[in-house]
């Protein structure tokens, strides 16, 4: 049976109207059982709802009421999928999943490849799980746009890479989505010496060809962990490898703008640090498509600080205080640029960046999201010092959740400096205030992750 948990309720909620409380699973709507959010939200656009719920102590109810046809429901569920999720049916070479320390929490394990995540929450599929029925319900419910991990499009080596023969028909799916109405993003995990060169001119000159259906394509570097076992022998790039990626892309993302007046093809932060460059400018990321996907995430970052910046000018803090602020080694200098210029405009102010070692999956891992919480509290035991605050990076911590990676907390984190401040930081505009006015800053941390579609009842109209 498919069961809708609810965790929340939303207070002055329809769902606290109708007495639903946690612990309550909603079974059906108007007869029709449900699969997940998506069925919900489009059952409860009907103005006249039956309710089928199964409270905590086993009893059936069912609650009849009327409703606003775009009123929402107000309850938040244990998972976006009621019959759980769609598994991965590869392999990848790249594989992250395969790549993680052994016996951490089974969550991290689950290896996602569902559709209605990818919609919900802009998760990247391969379609190597799906069929007809799933094309039709994507086209029955306008679930667009989607994100697509595509690799490459030469079928021998994306079914090589994802060791799954129907990798080998991502023509022939994107067509199929193309059909069913759904526009999507597409993302290219590229390994050296495997999917670049060439094979990554073939990817995107049959991307380029699919727009507009195709609304981006984002290039990250493979990245390997210490925990990895898989006998294929996967090359990151070096900073020369970097340079030849972000030159054969160049050329292309000029050509897009000159036409089209969107740049449609991004790289990955990590290829610009590798070659030791800047980060392209902000009017090259438009409105930023794959931020969630770590796309632009510095330049973001960077144009939320200048925002920010304008704001604190005239901030009246004058008590001295020292920061350490906790960073992922390929961001540190560019953390360390803020803080040298927040400090030369305040006197009072010390900061010191501690670009964290990933011991815990090895240092080749070097974004500040994987930061486990033991690795942040062996560097600052070994920083030593006096510190009046700590500031760490909020990507590492799970969503909706204050624990880190490896289970630590960041109370267990709090509980280690008990005379020190530690706050989270999410973007730009923290940091600088954190900055500039750290003591009055304080960074409220969101409950759960939202949906990139809210669900709406409206939406089928």
């Amino acid at each position: 049976m498919f069961l809708g948990k609810i965790i929340c309720i939303r207070p002055g909620s329809l769902a606290e109207e109708l007495g639903l409380v946690a612990g309550d699973k909603i079974l059906e709507v108007n007869g029709q059982k449900l699969r997940d959010i998506i069925d919900l939200s489009f059952s409860l656009s009907e103005e006249e709802v039956d309710m089928l719920v199964e409270h905590e102590n086993g009893e059936q109810e069912m609650i009849s009421f009327d409703k606003d046809y775009d009123e929402e429901l107000g309850a938040e569920f244990e998972s976006a999928v009621f019959d759980g999720i769609r598994r991965c049916a590869n392999n990848c070479y790249f594989c992250f999943v395969n790549m993680i320390r052994p016996h951490m929490r089974k969550s991290l394990s689950i290896k996602d490849d569902d559709y209605r995540m990818s919609f919900l929450y802009g998760n990247f599929i391969t379609m190597t799980n799906m069929v007809e029925a799933d094309f039709k319900r994507i086209e029955q419910f306008h679930l667009s746009p989607l994100f697509v991990s595509i690799q490459a499009m030469n079928p021998e080596l994306r079914a090589q890479m994802l060791r799954c023969r129907k990798a080998a028909e991502i023509a022939e799916q994107l067509d199929r989505l193309e059909r069913a109405g759904a526009d999507y993003h597409t993302q290219v995990v590229l390994c050296a010496g495997l999917n670049d060169g060439e094979e990554l001119e073939r990817t995107l000159q049959e991307l380029e060809a699919r727009r507009p259906h195709v609304l981006s394509v984002a290039i990250v570097p493979v990245g390997v962990t210490k925990h990895r076992r898989d006998p294929y022998p996967l090359r990151q790039f070096d900073r020369e490898g970097a340079e030849s990626v972000i030159a054969q892309v160049r050329a292309r993302q000029e050509k897009s703008r000159r036409e089209t007046g969107n740049t449609f093809i991004y790289l990955g932060d990590e290829f610009y640090f590798l070659a030791g460059r800047e980060v392209p400018p902000l009017e090259e990321y438009d409105d930023f498509p794959q931020l969630d996907n770590g796309i632009g995430l510095t330049r973001s970052f960077l144009s939320d600080w200048e925002r920010e910046k304008r704001t604190q000018a005239h901030s009246s803090g004058k008590k001295p205080y020292c920061l350490d602020v906790i960073s992922g080694s390929s961001v540190a200098p560019v953390m360390e640029k803020l803080a040298a210029e927040a400090m030369r405009r305040r006197n009072h102010l010390q900061v010191r960046v501690i670009a964290v070692p990933n011991r815990f999956f090895g240092e080749t891992v070097n974004v500040s999201g994987l930061l486990v919480g033991r690795d942040i509290l062996w560097a600052l035991q070994e920083a030593g010092g006096e510190r009046d605050g700590i500031l760490i990076p909020e990507a590492a911590l799970r969503a909706g959740e204050d624990i880190f990676l490896d289970d630590y907390s960041l109370a267990e984190l709090r509980g280690a400096f008990p005379h020190t401040r530690i706050e989270p930081v999410k973007n730009g505009s923290d940091y600088c205030r954190a900055l500039y006015d750290w003591e009055n800053y304080h960074k409220e941390r969101c409950a759960e992750r939202d949906y990139m579609w809210q669900s709406n009842a409206g939406y089928t109209r």
